[in-house]
């Protein structure tokens, strides 16, 4: 099931490994949009705004993790690629037990800072009750994350993107289901739908681990291995620490961003909380087709495959941009409809204010679609650093103009949704301007 894409045609490559990344996500945004569905229409406004600014919150702590886990799948990328099975197996082992350690640190301090979050994201008292109620239970769930982004990373570096599909697919079933039983029969609010996740994140966890243990011949081999080298743990650490830096300053912007949202009240942030899962769910195809992109890139640059790297480059840039256009075209007429999967049709307030924010950066998905692939780039040509770069841009330009612009009578809330396409545009020119120069 592994899949070798160092050879044959690069686009029907690129694609075939893709679409497994795809469907995976679009089955984790479809479990994530069933926790907004149910919370909005049978709890309220209060706990929409709760569950959505906890998973902004859950969202910059898990990329801690998932970029941890990213980088360490390109260093296993490169080395499949180069078909070095000793210094993979070495790899896996530093790798493991790095962010093994990392996640128990961030578990504790997840809970240490508990007392912390409201004051940080402004949250209103209104909120503050059920968003704690629902983050007690939530963090329990990221030694989970951790297990299944780590053996999932690993699986798709050696060319397997199926397998972490299923596991995820089962997730989200067990998780909606679970979502309406706890919420909608046992009547377990806010309580219960944060218990529906962490059942469904051990479910997927678990299983995949097991799975990776039992099938695959690396890892078998790497759990025989009884020394870490400085080499691969340098090797590895240099990888994971940028690209985690990368992810986790990306969603620290959006976090400060949400707490910028919340001083708006709760008819804003509960606007929001509905707005980005439609967002995310958008966009969410390229930003996995440019993760499988990465590993195409990755393997290519092991084996030292220079012209099929030039054609993946050239063909992805074109397929993204096209995705993009017809994507935001469908999220500007069919945004209010949308906005009322989520919220109840008397919510005009919410609703508008959610059909503002997609109008406005539902427009301009071609720039995150690019921005997705220059960090994918980069990060398989051993440069993660620049994706850093490209993440300080993006999100350093997106926090300040929304601090700047909301300030402004005049503008507003408005201001916020408009720092967000021009940090994207200012790092794609950053990213392509670096790319000429190399």
């Amino acid at each position: 099931m592994n899949q070798n894409l160092t050879r044959g045609p690069v686009m029907k490559s690129m694609i075939i490994f893709a679409i497994p990344f795809i469907a995976g996500n679009m089955l984790q945004q479809c479990y994530n949009i069933a926790d907004t569905w149910i919370v909005g229409r049978f709890l309220g406004s209060s706990p929409l705004a709760a569950v959505g600014s906890s998973f902004t919150l859950m969202t910059f702590i898990t990329s801690i993790l998932i970029g941890l886990c990213m980088g360490s799948g390109a260093v296993f990328s490169i080395r499949f690629g180069q078909r070095d099975a000793q210094k993979l197996g070495e790899s896996i082992c530093a790798s493991f037990v790095l962010i093994a350690v990392l996640t128990a640190v961030i578990n504790i301090a997840a809970y240490c800072c508990l007392g912390s979050i409201r004051s940080l994201l402004n949250v209103p008292a209104d909120v503050w009750e059920y968003m704690r109620e629902y983050l007690m239970i939530i963090f329990s769930g990221i030694t989970a994350s951790f297990l299944y982004n780590y053996f999932a990373a690993f699986l798709r570096a050696v060319g397997n993107s199926v397998i972490p599909l299923v596991f995820l697919g089962m997730a989200s079933i067990l998780n909606i289901v679970l979502d309406l039983f706890f919420v909608i029969v046992l009547e377990r609010g806010v309580t219960g739908a944060a218990e529906a996740t962490v059942v469904a994140q051990y479910g997927s966890g678990i299983g995949i681990a097991v799975y990776a243990l039992m099938k695959c011949p690396q890892l078998k081999a790497a759990v025989r291995i009884r020394r870490i080298t400085r080499e691969s743990l340098r090797e590895i650490t240099g990888f994971s620490l940028l690209t985690c830096v990368q992810q986790s300053v990306m969603n620290l912007g959006i976090l400060m961003v949400q707490g910028i949202v919340n001083s708006f009240g709760t008819v804003v942030m509960a606007a929001f909380a509905a707005a980005v899962k439609i967002d995310a769910f958008a966009y969410m195809p390229v930003q996995d087709f440019g993760n499988a992109f990465s590993t195409f890139i990755a393997q290519n640059y092991g084996a030292a495959k220079k012209d099929r790297i030039r054609a993946g480059i050239r063909g992805a840039m074109i397929l993204v941009m096209a995705f993009s256009v017809f994507v935001s075209a469908v999220v500007w007429i069919f945004a209010e409809p949308m906005m009322g999967i989520f919220v109840a049709p008397q919510e005009t307030e919410i609703i508008a204010e959610g059909v503002r924010y997609l109008h406005i950066e539902g427009a301009f998905y071609c720039g995150i679609g690019i921005l997705f692939l220059l960090y994918g780039l980069y990060r398989a040509l051993a440069k993660p650093a620049m994706s850093v770069v490209l993440t300080i841009i993006s999100l350093g330009t997106r926090v300040v103009l929304a601090y700047v612009l909301s300030a402004v009578p005049c503008i507003g809330v408005v201001g916020i949704w408009w720092a967000v396409p021009i940090g994207w545009f200012l790092a794609d020119v950053t990213g392509l301007l670096y790319n000429k120069s190399v």
